[in-house]
């Protein structure tokens, strides 16, 4: 049965009315994306096993380098969960776990527990498979662009349904695509890495822009990504997985416990493209990395604060950065940050051997509000460690917070496509605009401490109205001839009621 994305879309939020009240919103995306995951790889898995018996005859149909998806286990097709009447909640556990065993690489991608969800009985549990069912999701009837667009937009329902909590692994598409836009010009081979990878939309997005934008082959590039939250990894690991692409996604902190890394040579993996956006002012283990083998926090003899890693993270991402002395190119990263980075006092000692060492290429002001339930101010920080000739000792800064760049939404703002592209043009081309952008001189932000405060470099302030002069003279002496007449009046009411 052909569907459209508005269709599917509506089909996969309707999941969340199946187990609405059984279970809390914010443990959704642990018992339905899983699911969404399963159907629609048993779905592509018995399309190609019915083509390789055609071919190669059942002894052989189910050989593993047949598939270019996991292999789905005999006993643990769909149609053989729908079956399941009674004790819905360990079948479903029990058909995962032998996903996993006949896929080794699946492990830890799957980490719902059906049978501790009290809430979700049998009832509610086989119509949320049987929904499930309504549609096939194998790639002849849903191509993979539009399950995981379908997908994605599923994981930003899920985020919003969290509230405040959500954002912590969604970031708006809009910020994701001008993320991308602005280290654009991929090649073949690019390495792209985010070490704060949520549910994966930045990496998914860099694929979908070379394909569409640049007509590459994203099969050709290679992705990565690390994230603390166990059960956010396993979301982006099946989110890549949906969207056609391969990659590799590890757990635990990357400031604490950096997964990409070069032992032997104690640095860390460099990537051609970084993008990220890291949790804001967030805590991080200072006293555990005071001697980091890796040297990633090397700008200043202090570290940052304890209770404020915003540039533990950039300098952690800074040393991800391919450099030309080493690896005989650049990389470069767009980083969502919070205003404060780009002012802050005690801060200073950061900002100054970023700029010193020529890294910063752009710094875009955002709008207020853009983010769930978040107000707070941000921007976009892009690093270069290969700026070209005509930009070095320069810094373009962008004023992208006015309304002509973004509209006002239900509950947040968002840029729009015409903002978008403004902010974009004004990079590539290195524009000068009155009130929006200006190209700065290292020496002038040397001037000013190092402080890269937008408002410094840029005149965000409202212009004032032209002033005719020569009317509002003619305003003036035709309001003082009214002040003349009614004096006049005045005097004479005084003269006859005999006031001095």
């Amino acid at each position: 049965m052909a569907i459209s994305l508005d269709e599917l879309e509506s089909h996969l939020f309707k999941c969340a009315d199946i187990i609405r009240d059984a279970v809390d919103p914010t443990d959704y995306k642990e018992y339905i994306l899983p699911l969404v995951y399963y159907k629609s790889t048993s779905d592509e898995f018995e399309k190609q096993y019915a083509e390789n018996v055609e071919e190669y005859g059942e002894d052989f149909a189910r050989r593993k380098n047949l598939y270019d998806i996991p292999v789905v286990p005999e006993g643990y097709l769909w149609d053989d969960l729908r079956s399941v009447s009674d004790n819905v909640d360990q079948a479903l556990n029990e058909a995962f776990d032998a996903l996993v065993e006949e896929n080794p690489e699946l492990k830890g991608v799957f980490r719902a527990d059906y049978i501790d969800a009290d809430a979700l009985n049998d009832d509610r549990l086989g119509k949320l498979v049987e929904h499930l069912n309504r549609y096939d999701l194998d790639r002849d009837s849903v191509p993979p662009d539009m399950l995981g667009e379908a997908y994605m937009d599923l994981v930003r329902h899920f985020a919003e349904e969290e509230g405040k909590s959500g954002g912590q692994f969604f970031t708006p598409p809009h910020i994701v695509r001008l993320c991308v836009r602005l280290v654009d010009e991929f090649e073949d081979g690019d390495t792209f890495h985010d070490p704060t990878v949520g549910s994966g939309g930045m990496l998914i997005e860099a694929a979908r822009y070379y394909r569409e934008d640049q007509n590459g082959d994203p099969s050709k590039l290679t992705f990565s990504g690390q994230e603390i939250n166990p059960d956010v990894a396993a979301i982006a690991r099946m989110n890549l997985s949906i969207h056609g692409l391969t990659g590799t996604i590890e757990r635990e902190d990357s400031l604490s416990n950096p997964a990409f890394t070069d032992d032997d040579a104690n640095e860390l993996t460099r990537f051609d493209r970084v993008l990220a956006n890291f949790p804001f002012s967030a805590d991080w283990a200072k006293g555990e990395l005071q001697d980091d083998p890796y040297s990633r926090f090397d700008w200043h003899k202090k570290l940052p604060r304890a209770d404020r890693g915003d540039y533990a993270f950039i300098m952690h991402m800074a040393k991800q950065l391919k450099k030309p002395e080493k690896d005989g190119t650049g990389g470069k990263a767009a980083i969502v940050i919070p205003h404060g980075v780009l002012f802050r006092k005690h801060e200073q000692r950061y900002r100054k051997p970023m700029l010193e060492n020529d890294l910063v290429e752009a710094i875009i002001g955002l709008p207020e509000n853009l983010f769930q339930n978040n107000s707070i101010p941000s921007a976009i920080l892009v690093l270069n460690t290969d700026k070209p000739t005509e930009r070095e000792t320069e810094v373009q800064f962008i004023h992208a917070a006015d309304e002509a760049f973004y509209e006002e939404l239900s509950n947040q703002n968002e840029l729009t496509g015409e903002g978008l592209d403004h902010i974009v043009k004004n990079f590539r081309e290195w524009t000068t605009e009155e009130r929006v952008s200006r190209t700065v001189s290292l020496d002038e932000i040397r001037e000013n401490d190092h402080n890269l405060n937008i408002a410094l470099y840029v005149n965000t302030a409202e212009p004032e109205e032209d002033v005719d002069v020569e009317e509002e003279l003619a305003k003036l002496r035709e309001l003082q001839a009214e002040r003349d007449e009614i004096e006049t009046r005045i005097d004479g009411h005084m003269e006859v009621l005999n006031y001095e």
